[in-house]
C-alpha cells in the first residue's frame, strides 16, 4: 500500500497525518496484511469522525504494535471495541483504552489473553463504567503482578461487589482502596513468565547456544490442547505465562526445567511420520524420545537430573484400579524409572525394558530410531484391552515440564484450521514487508505525568529521518573571527587531547627515581626533619574514551535574531556546530548532531546531521545547511531518543550536550508544568543510566525552567549570544576537563 493509497481512505481534515503517514505504513507492513491495513485505516477514519483527532491517531500507532506483539487475528476485536467505545455517549475511556493497548499487549503476549482483556472492557462500559478508566491507570501494573487469569478474577470481584456504587468503583479499580488491594494481594501467586524472560532468555544462550523465541500462553485460554502442556515449533517455545512452585521447586526453576528440556528437543530431536503409528504407540515412542534427549542433556548439564526428578511423578504399583485404561500409568512408572538409575522398579517388563534403553543409548545415543523401535515392541508386551476404556487414569502421571511432543511428529495431512492441535504445520506465513527505503517507522517512548506520579506508557512517537541537505557552501567556511577563536582554544585542545601516557610523580612506589622529590627529602633529612618517602614516578596509561552526541532544538525560537546579533540564532547555531566539530574531532573522540522539533506527541521529529563515525565532510556540511527552525519543543522525548542512541556506544563516558531555550511546549499540553517536569524526569533516568547531559541556554528569561529541568549545575547560560559558537565550545572543553 502507498501512502497515497492510504490517506484516500482517511478523512482529507486530519492534522498532522500527512508527516506521520509514511512512517506508519513501513511499520503496519511489517505486521499486517494489506486488507487488513485497509480495514484498520476505515476503522480510524470512523473514530476521527466521532471523536476528534487524537483517537483516531491514538488507533493508528497502537494497532501496529498490539498486533506485532500478539498477533493479526485480535484486530477484527480491537476495532469492534474501539467502536463500541467511541459510540458510548459522554464516555473518556476510548483514549486511554488505546494508549495502554500496547503495554498492556507486550505485558501478555497472547492473542487470547489479549481478546480476554478486552471482551473485560466490554463488560466494564456495560456493569461499572465508572471504574474502567482508573482500571486503565493501573493495568500495566496489575497485569505484572498478577497475570491475565489474576486480573480477570480480581476485577469480577469488583464489578460484582460495587457496581452500584459509583465512588468506591472508582476507588477499587484504580487501587485506592484497601480493599482492593487485599483482593490482589489474594490473586497474586506464582511466578509470572513476564518477570523471568530474560533470565530464561539468558539460560537458552549460555548452557544451549540457542536464540530466544519465547510465547507464553495463559493457562486459562485457549483450546485445551493448549493449556496442557507447553510445546515446541517453528515460531519457538511456548510456556505458561504464569507457574505456581511445585513440591518445593520455585516457579522459575519449572521454567528452566521446561526451557531446557525443550532445548534439548531442539537439538537432537528428529520428526517421525505420525501417520505410520497409532495413537497408543505415540505415547510409548514419546516417552523413549523424552528420556533419551533428557539422557543427552544430562551428560552436558549433570544438574538438570536433581531438577527434573523433583518435578517427576512416582507413580505407585497398584494404584490404577482394574477396569481403567492404565497405559498412562505404566509408561509413567518407566519413564521415572529411566531418569532415576537408581529407582526401583517392581515391574520386571518395564525393568528390562530400562535395561534395553541404557545399553542402545550407550551404542549410539543419536540414534533417531531408537524411541520409535523401542516404543513399538514395549506397546506390543504391555497391550491390555483396558487400555481402551474411555476411563483413563491420570492421577501421578502428568510430568509438567516436558512438553506436549507435537515436535516429534511429522503430519502428511495439512492441518484443517490454524488453531488446530498442530498448529504450527497450518500457521500462514506472516505478510511481508514492502520495500520502503529512507522510511524508518516510528518509536514510543513514555512520557512522565508529574500529577499522577505515573508514566503515560508509549505515549510519544519518535520518527527518525536523516535530514535534507541544503547548499554546503554556505556554511564551509568558517567566518574570520571563529577562525581566530579556533587559534584561541588550539592550546586548551592540545592540554586535553589524551595521551597514551601519562607520567606520574611523588609516589610511594613506582618506576624511577623523581629526582625532585629525592633532593628535598635529603634536605629534610639534612635539617633534622622527617623526610617524606614518596621520591618515586612512574609511567600509567592513560586513555579516555567520550561520545558525544549535541541535540539542537529546531523549535521556532531558533528562528528569531536576538538584539544586537550578526545573524539569526540559526545561523549561531550553524557556525557553533562547525566549530564544537573542529573541536571534537581535534581531541578524537566520536561526536553526533541531531535536532528535534515536534508538532502533537504523535509528531517528534530526531533529524539526524552527523553520525558517530561520519566524518566532518561535505555532507555533514551540506545537513547543517539544510536546518530549518519551526514548530515546539517536546524535550523529555528528544532527550530519551537521544540518550539511547548514547547508551548504544561503548565509551566509557557519554555526553549529551543540549543547544535550546530551555522551555518546553508543545501545542496538545495546556498545563506549561507537564513537559517541564517530563524533561526533569528524562535528565533524571539518563543521569542514572550513565549519560551526562548538559544544556546550554540561550533564553535568559527560561533560566528557572532550565534549571529546574537540569539542575543547577546541568546547565550554563550564554549571556552574549553573538558569541554563541566560541561559549558553546569552551563549555565543552570544560565539561571534558
Amino acid at each position: 500500500m502507498t501512502p497515497a493509497e492510504a490517506r484516500s481512505r482517511l478523512p482529507p481534515d486530519l492534522p498532522g497525518i500527512d508527516d506521520i503517514l509514511p512512517g506508519w505504513l513501513a511499520r503496519a507492513a511489517e505486521v499486517l496484511a494489506v486488507d487488513e491495513m485497509e480495514r484498520l485505516l476505515d476503522g480510524v477514519a470512523a473514530l476521527a469522525a466521532t471523536r476528534g483527532t487524537d483517537p483516531a491517531l491514538s488507533l493508528l500507532e497502537a494497532a501496529p504494535e498490539t498486533v506485532a506483539a500478539t498477533h493479526a487475528s485480535v484486530l477484527p476485536l480491537l476495532l469492534d471495541i474501539t467502536a463500541y467505545l467511541a459510540a458510548v455517549r459522554d464516555d473518556a475511556s476510548v483514549g486511554p483504552f488505546l494508549i495502554t493497548l500496547p503495554t498492556v499487549a507486550r505485558r501478555l503476549r497472547s492473542p487470547e489473553a489479549l481478546n480476554a482483556w478486552m471482551r473485560l472492557i466490554r463488560r466494564m462500559v456495560i456493569e461499572a463504567r465508572d471504574g474502567l478508566v482508573p482500571l486503565l491507570g493501573v493495568a500495566d501494573h496489575l497485569l505484572h503482578r498478577l497475570g491475565i487469569d489474576g486480573v480477570l478474577a480480581w476485577a469480577d470481584n469488583g464489578i460484582e461487589t460495587y457496581r452500584d456504587y459509583a465512588f468506591q468503583l472508582h476507588d477499587y479499580f484504580g487501587l485506592r482502596s484497601a480493599d482492593a488491594h487485599a483482593m490482589m494481594q489474594r490473586q497474586r501467586h506464582g511466578t509470572l513468565f513476564a518477570d523471568v524472560e530474560r533470565q530464561l532468555g539468558l539460560t537458552l544462550r549460555a548452557l544451549w547456544g540457542q536464540k530466544p523465541a519465547f510465547h507464553p500462553h495463559p493457562v486459562a485460554f485457549g483450546t485445551l490442547a493448549q493449556q496442557a502442556a507447553p510445546h515446541l515449533d517453528k515460531l519457538g517455545m511456548h510456556l505458561p505465562d504464569l507457574l505456581d512452585d511445585q513440591d518445593g521447586v520455585a516457579g522459575i526453576d519449572r521454567y528452566r526445567a521446561t526451557v531446557a528440556h525443550l532445548a534439548a528437543h531442539r537439538l537432537w530431536t528428529r520428526p517421525l511420520l505420525a501417520d505410520n503409528f497409532s495413537p497408543f504407540q505415540h505415547l510409548a515412542i514419546e516417552l523413549f524420545e523424552d528420556a533419551r534427549v533428557e539422557a543427552l542433556a544430562i551428560g552436558h548439564h549433570p544438574g538438570l537430573r536433581r531438577l527434573w526428578l523433583a518435578l517427576h511423578p512416582d507413580p505407585k504399583p497398584g494404584a490404577c484400579p482394574p477396569g481403567w485404561s492404565c497405559i498412562r500409568h505404566r509408561l509413567t512408572m518407566l519413564s521415572r524409572r529411566l531418569l532415576d538409575p537408581r529407582h526401583d522398579c517392581p515391574d520386571p517388563l518395564l525393568e528390562h525394558y530400562a535395561g534395553l534403553f541404557h545399553a542402545q543409548f550407550a551404542a549410539a545415543p543419536h540414534d533417531p530410531r531408537l524411541a520409535a523401535d523401542l516404543g513399538v515392541h514395549l506397546l506390543k508386551e504391555i497391550h491390555h484391552p483396558d487400555f481402551h476404556s474411555p476411563r483413563l487414569w491420570f492421577e501421578d502421571t502428568v510430568v509438567g515440564y516436558r512438553d506436549d511432543n507435537r515436535y516429534l511428529w511429522h503430519f502428511l495431512e495439512d492441518a484443517s484450521r490454524p488453531t488446530d492441535f498442530h498448529s504450527d504445520h497450518g500457521t500462514a506465513d506472516p505478510p511481508e514487508a514492502p520495500s520502503q527505503p529512507g522510511v524508518m517507522p516510528p518509536l514510543h517512548y513514555p512520557e512522565w505525568d508529574h500529577v499522577r506520579k505515573t508514566y503515560h506508557p508509549d505515549w510519544v512517537s519518535v520518527h527518525e529521518a536523516i535530514q535534507a541537505p541544503g547548499d554546503a557552501a554556505a556554511i564551509a567556511a568558517l567566518p574570520a573571527r571563529d577562525t581566530v577563536v579556533a587559534k584561541r582554544l588550539q592550546g586548551v585542545i592540545d592540554r586535553l587531547r589524551p595521551q597514551q601516557r601519562r607520567r606520574e610523580r611523588h609516589r610511594p612506589d613506582g618506576d624511577d627515581i623523581d629526582l625532585d622529590r629525592l633532593v628535598t627529602a635529603r634536605i629534610d633529612l639534612c635539617a633534622g626533619s622527617v623526610p617524606d618517602g614518596r621520591v618515586y614516578q612512574s609511567v600509567r596509561h592513560h586513555d579516555r574514551t567520550l561520545a558525544v552526541l549535541l541535540l539542537l532544538d529546531l523549535s521556532d525560537s531558533l528562528g528569531r535574531q536576538p538584539p544586537g546579533a550578526p545573524s539569526s540564532l540559526l545561523r549561531l547555531a550553524q557556525e557553533s556546530v562547525v566549530l564544537l566539530g573542529w573541536a571534537v574531532e581535534a581531541l578524537g573522540d566520536p561526536f553526533a548532531v541531531a535536532g528535534f522539533a515536534s508538532t502533537s506527541r504523535h509528531d517528534v521529529r530526531f533529524l539526524h546531521h552527523k553520525g558517530f563515525d561520519e566524518p566532518f565532510g561535505p555532507a555533514v556540511m551540506a545537513r547543517l545547511a539544510g536546518m530549518r527552525a519551526g514548530a515546539s519543543t517536546r524535550m523529555g522525548a528528544a532527550l530519551r531518543h537521544a540518550g539511547a542512541r548514547l547508551l548504544a556506544r561503548r565509551e566509557d563516558m557519554k555526553l549529551l550536550l543540549l543547544l535550546s531555550d530551555g522551555r518546553p511546549a508543545d501545542i496538545d499540553v495546556d498545563d506549561p508544568a507537564h513537559l517541564t517536569h517530563d524533561a526533569h524526569r528524562a535528565v533524571t533516568e539518563l543521569r542514572a543510566a550513565g549519560v551526562v547531559p548538559f544544556c546550554i541556554g540561550l533564553d535568559p528569561e527560561a533560566e528557572k525552567d532550565t534549571a529546574a529541568i537540569f539542575g543547577p549545575a546541568g546547565y550554563a547560560m550564554v549571556d552574549r549570544l553573538d558569541r554563541l559558537p566560541e561559549r558553546m565550545t569552551r563549555l565543552f572543553l570544560s565539561l571534558v576537563a
